[in-house]
C-alpha cells in the first residue's frame, strides 16, 4: 500500500485530540498573490526608472565611465550571488520578518535583531528618500501646469495628500498596491528605455565631483540600486506558491534589474544618456523639449512614488512580524478587519516617511540627507552580509551545505565587508561620524535588544523567528503529527507513526 493510500486509510480514523493549529501569520491572509504581484513588489523597491537616471548621473559627475560600468557589472554580480544565499531559505520557509527570521534560523538572536533593525532602517529610509524625490517631481510637474508649490503649509499640505493616498492603496489590499506599483513602474521604464535608445544630440552638462572617493560612491549606488529585491520575501504567507514564486522572483529580480543598470552604463559611456541627464538635473533650460522634461518627471515621479509605497509595504511586514513575535507591543500585529493589511504597522510606517520626507522638503536637503543615504546604503550592506553567512551556517546545521552557496556567501559577505569598511574609513577621513556611528548602533542593536528582552520579557525570546507553519488543514489527517512548541503554539513536529518509512 502506497503512503497516500495508508494515510487516506487512517484518516478515516483519527480523531483530533488537540486544538487545531495555526499559523502565526495567518492573520495576513494565505496564498492570495500571483507571481506577477509578488514580482511587482521587489522591481518596485529597487525603483529600476530612477536608478537608470541616477546611475549614469554619478558616472558622469564622478568621471568613472568604464570603471563604472565594470562596478555596476560587478555589483549586480555580488548581489545575485546574495540572491542565492537569501534563496536557499525561501525555498524551505515563508515568513512576514523576511531576512529578520532568515537570520534567526542560522545565527539566532542577536543576529536577527541586529538584520530586523538594519532593514527596517534600510526600508523605512528609502521610502522617506523617494517620497521627497517624488513630491519634488509633482512639484515640478505642477509648476508645467501653473500652479506654483512654495511656503512650508503648501509643502506639508503636498506631501500629506501623497502620503495619504500611499496609506490608502496599501491599507486597501497588498494586491491592489501590487498592480498599481507594476503600471506605475511599468510605464516609466518603458519611457526612459525608449529615450536612451533614441539617443539625442545633447552633451551632458555636468559639475565634476570634487569626491576623492568617486569609486566607492558609483559602487555603492550601483548596489543600492539593486537593493530591495529580497522584498518579496516579508510577503511569502501572502503568496500562492510561497516557496517557487518568492523563491523565483528573489533570484531573477537582480538579474532583471543588473541588466536594466548595465544598459543605463552603457548609454552614459556611449552618450546615449546625454539628453536624459540633462532633463533630469537642468529640466528645459539646456534646450530640451518641455514634452521629454514632462514625461521623465512623470515617469521619475511614478517611479519613486512606487518605490516608497513598495519600502513601506516591505516595513509594515517587518513590524507586523515583530509585534507577533512580541519584540513590539501586540499592536503591531493588528490587521484590518475587512483588507487584512497589518493597518497599525502601515499607519506608524507611512506616518514616519512623511515625517521625514515633508521635514527634507521644508528645510531641504543639506548634509543630512547625505548623512541618511549613506546610513541607509550600510544599513543595506549589514543585513545582506549576515544572511549570507546565516544561510551557510543553517544549511551545515541541517546537513544540506554546499560548496555553491559556502562561495557565494563568501564572496558576498567578503565584498559587503570590504565596501562597508571602505565607506567608515572614507567617512572618518572627511571628518564626517554619523554614518560611523550609525553602522556601529546598527551592529550593536542586537546584543543591546537581546539583554533588554532578557530582563524584561524573556518569553518574548521564544516567539522570534516566526513563520507561516502548515495549519491543521494543510496536512492530510492522519498524515503527521502535531505538538506544542516551547512556546506553547500547537505545530507539526513529525510524520504519523504508523506513516511511511
Amino acid at each position: 500500500m502506497s503512503a497516500l493510500t495508508e494515510a487516506i486509510a487512517r484518516s478515516f480514523t483519527t480523531r483530533e485530540k488537540q486544538p487545531p493549529a495555526r499559523s502565526p501569520l495567518r492573520a495576513l491572509g494565505r496564498r492570495q498573490l500571483s507571481g506577477a504581484e509578488v514580482l511587482a513588489q521587489s522591481v518596485a523597491t529597487t525603483a529600476p526608472a530612477v536608478s537608470m537616471v541616477v546611475l549614469p548621473v554619478t558616472m558622469l559627475t564622478h568621471g568613472h565611465l568604464l570603471s563604472g560600468m565594470i562596478t555596476i557589472i560587478v555589483a549586480t554580480v555580488l548581489v545575485t550571488l546574495i540572491a542565492f544565499c537569501i534563496s536557499q531559505f525561501t525555498r524551505r520557509m515563508a515568513a512576514s520578518g523576511g531576512l529578520h527570521s532568515f537570520a534567526f534560523r542560522g545565527l539566532g538572536t542577536r543576529a536577527a535583531i541586529t538584520t530586523g533593525i538594519a532593514i527596517l532602517v534600510k526600508y523605512v529610509g528609502s521610502a522617506v528618500m523617494t517620497l521627497y524625490h517624488g513630491g519634488l517631481a509633482v512639484i515640478t510637474l505642477l509648476g508645467f501646469a501653473g500652479i506654483r508649490v512654495h511656503g512650508t503649509f503648501q509643502l506639508i499640505a503636498l506631501y500629506t495628500v501623497l502620503a495619504a493616498l500611499i496609506l490608502a492603496c496599501l491599507l486597501r489590499s497588498v494586491r491592489f498596491a501590487a498592480l498599481a506599483i507594476l503600471v506605475a513602474e511599468s510605464c516609466s521604464l518603458l519611457f526612459i528605455v525608449a529615450l536612451m535608445l533614441i539617443g539625442g544630440d545633447q552633451h551632458a552638462q555636468i559639475i565634476p565631483s570634487t569626491s576623492g572617493h568617486g569609486l566607492l560612491i558609483t559602487a555603492l549606488a550601483a548596489l543600492f540600486a539593486l537593493a530591495g529585491f529580497e522584498s518579496a520575501a516579508f510577503f511569502g504567507p501572502e503568496a500562492r506558491r510561497p516557496l517557487v514564486t518568492v523563491t523565483r522572483t528573489v533570484l531573477f529580480t537582480p538579474m532583471i534589474c543588473g541588466g536594466l543598470f548595465i544598459f543605463a552604463g552603457w548609454a552614459a559611456w556611449t552618450g546615449r544618456s546625454d539628453t536624459l541627464v540633462n532633463a533630469y538635473l537642468h529640466g528645459t533650460s539646456t534646450g530640451v523639449s518641455p514634452a521629454v522634461v514632462i514625461a521623465l518627471n512623470i515617469g521619475m515621479g511614478c517611479s519613486w512614488l512606487a518605490s516608497s509605497m513598495a519600502s513601506s509595504n516591505a516595513a509594515s511586514r517587518l513590524l507586523y512580524s515583530f509585534g507577533v513575535e512580541r519584540l513590539l507591543p501586540r499592536a503591531f500585529a493588528h490587521v484590518h478587519s475587512a483588507f487584512r493589511t497589518p493597518s497599525v504597522a502601515l499607519s506608524v510606517v507611512v506616518a514616519t516617511v512623511l515625517v521625514g520626507g515633508g521635514t527634507f522638503a521644508v528645510i531641504g536637503r543639506g548634509v543630512f540627507f547625505e548623512d541618511l543615504r549613506l546610513t541607509v546604503r550600510a544599513a543595506v550592506i549589514v543585513a545582506y552580509a549576515l544572511v549570507a553567512i546565516s544561510s551557510v551556517v543553517f544549511l551545515t546545521r541541517i546537513g544540506e551545505d554546499t560548496p555553491r552557496v559556502l562561495a557565494a556567501a563568501s564572496c558576498g559577505s567578503g565584498a559587503g565587508a570590504v565596501v562597508l569598511g571602505y565607506l567608515v574609513y572614507a567617512n572618518i577621513v572627511d571628518h564626517t561620524y554619523i554614518a560611523p556611528i550609525a553602522v556601529l548602533v546598527i551592529l550593536s542593536s542586537g546584543t543591546l535588544w537581546q539583554f533588554y528582552l532578557r530582563r524584561r520579557s524573556p518569553q518574548s525570546l521564544l516567539h522570534i523567528g516566526a513563520f507561516d507553519q502548515p495549519e491543521t488543514e494543510d496536512v492530510l489527517p492522519g498524515a503527521g503529527v502535531f505538538g506544542t512548541d516551547a512556546a506553547g503554539n500547537i505545530v507539526l513536529v513529525g510524520e504519523s507513526a504508523a506513516g511511511p518509512r
